[in-house]
């Protein structure tokens, strides 16, 4: 079992940055690829970005292809997502993923474990 507890999100003007944190709860957080998610009012949920168990591998969705970065840090069960040049566009809540797999995958009922959402909002 797996928990996420997502922060960092707040309101922020275009053009700025924000670094999303989701701490997870268990022992073998080093075997879970990790993912960001996002959903905008009134659309579905999507994925933003997704990292492999080590951090070796890292998949973008290209619209934030170059502005987004997504790390972890296994030995703080935390993965993160650091997000530049955010436009309105980019508002949405962010929802940290996990799934015990060796695949980086890119779909929603892919993964097994969501976090509670944090909200970004970006002004123009």
């Amino acid at each position: 079992q797996v928990q996420l507890v997502e922060s960092g999100g707040g309101l922020v003007q275009a053009g700025g940055s924000l670094r999303l944190s989701c701490a997870a709860s268990g022992r073998t957080f080093n075997r879970y690829v990790m993912g960001w998610f996002r959903q905008a009012p009134g659309k579905e949920r999507e994925f933003v970005a997704g990292i492999s168990w080590s951090g070796g591998r890292t998949l973008y969705r290209d619209s934030v292809k170059g502005r987004f970065t997504i790390s972890r840090d296994n030995d703080k069960n935390t993965v993160y997502l650091k997000m530049n040049s955010l436009n309105p566009e980019d508002t949405a809540v962010y929802y940290c993923a996990a799934v015990n797999s060796p695949i980086v995958y890119t779909r929603t009922n892919e993964y097994n474990y969501w976090g509670q959402g944090t909200q970004v909002t970006v002004s123009s």
